[in-house]
């Protein structure tokens, strides 16, 4: 709701200076200015004296607009998860090319999500992705210097801080490596990010990301080395010692969706093993994410799951290390002149934004920012 005001055309029929009126109210000529500028909203108390020293109602000089403040609209397309998208919904925008791309903002736990925007009405049927009418808090031109990336890595909120400092803003879709990648392929995203180990060679990412796209198209760099391995309760009270342990009969974990890093991770292992995922209780028990994942584990859901140690620190859970793994950040070539994807690379370099990485999340950074392709 906005509060309107016509005082100004008022006091100028009936002749009234700024001044001779705000002696006869008691206030200042400036605060004049700023009621009828919108800048300054009156309490009860001024509002009746001004109604009083124009001889009219109240109501004839003050109104309230029932249009939303922003009247601005645009077409968004939007990378909704399986849930449809609707109206009042709030969204995170960002241009890719000459495409303006919507995504749904991450719940705080005490706050309201930041969003740029609420949809007003959305494509129905089951085209990804929706298309939708937002209503924007301020004009689309405030979201060239933004930069969207599609990964899972936690630590994807440090690299967000830094950027900040450098006028970048990061709009982050929390996806698994595959989904990333192919988000990438689609040209919806600036940067996708993926943890994808080659089970015939043992190489981190490339081979999977080379099945997408040809070499002279991408530009991938190393944001860091993590270890990645079972995430169990505190003192590990299941005595969980590896992936042979989540095949004992009363021994429950979550699962990675389709496509995450984690849930390839723990079927290469359950195959060397000789495990079937029937015999792994909560095999078909999902999380979209490291954290979500390692938060049923904290919350008794489940005794261990798949993921990096760095939730686990976070959590203050216990781990069973795995394997050493990359997690590499993906870029078309034809974004490389962007100014937000320079201050990304600029960042990788930057020894605070390493050491703060390495604190918070145990993340090895000997190879960040190196080039792979």
């Amino acid at each position: 709701m906005k509060l309107e005001n016509s005082l100004s055309q008022l006091r100028s029929a009936r002749g009234l200076s700024a001044s001779r009126l705000a002696d006869a109210v008691g206030i200042s000529r400036q605060t004049i200015y700023a009621i009828e500028a919108g800048d300054y909203l009156p309490n009860t108390a001024v509002a009746l004296k001004l109604a009083a020293a124009m001889g009219v109602a109240v109501e004839q000089i003050f109104r309230v607009e029932k249009r939303a403040a922003s009247t601005i609209q645009a077409e968004a397309e939007v990378l909704a998860n399986d849930d449809p998208i609707k109206p009042g919904q709030p969204l995170q925008l960002c241009r890719v090319d000459d495409r303006l791309i919507a995504v749904a903002p991450e719940l705080g736990t005490w706050s309201l999500p930041l969003a740029d925007g609420i949809v007003t009405a959305a494509s129905k049927g089951a085209k990804r992705p929706a298309k939708a009418m937002v209503d924007l808090f301020e004009h689309s031109s405030a979201f060239e210097r933004r930069l969207l990336i599609a990964g899972c890595d936690p630590g994807i909120s440090v690299l967000a801080r830094h950027l900040r400092r450098q006028g970048v803003d990061l709009v982050v879709e929390h996806r698994n490596s595959l989904r990333a990648l192919q988000l990438l392929r689609e040209g919806v995203i600036h940067v996708a990010g993926c943890h994808i180990r080659d089970e015939k060679t043992g190489e981190s990412n490339l081979p999977a990301i080379l099945r997408l796209f040809r070499r002279q198209d991408v530009a991938v760099l190393s944001f860091t080395l993590w270890q990645e391995g079972l995430v169990v309760a505190h003192g590990n009270p299941r005595k969980i010692r590896g992936i042979a342990d989540a095949a004992r009969p009363r021994i429950s974990i979550v699962n990675r969706d389709i496509g995450a890093g984690s849930r390839l991770l723990l079927d290469e292992h359950l195959h060397k093993l000789g495990i079937g995922s029937r015999g792994v209780r909560g095999y078909n028990r999902i999380a979209n994410g490291h954290l979500p994942a390692a938060r049923r584990v904290h919350s008794g859901e489940a005794d261990c799951c798949v993921a990096t140690e760095a939730v686990a620190r976070i959590l203050a859970l216990d781990f069973v290390p795995l394997e050493s793994v990359r997690y590499d950040l993906v870029v078309r070539k034809r974004h490389l002149h962007l100014p937000q994807v320079q201050a990304l690379f600029d960042t990788l370099t930057h020894v605070g934004f390493r050491r703060e990485l390495e604190c918070l999340g145990g993340y090895d950074t000997s190879q960040t920012g190196q080039r792979w392709i």
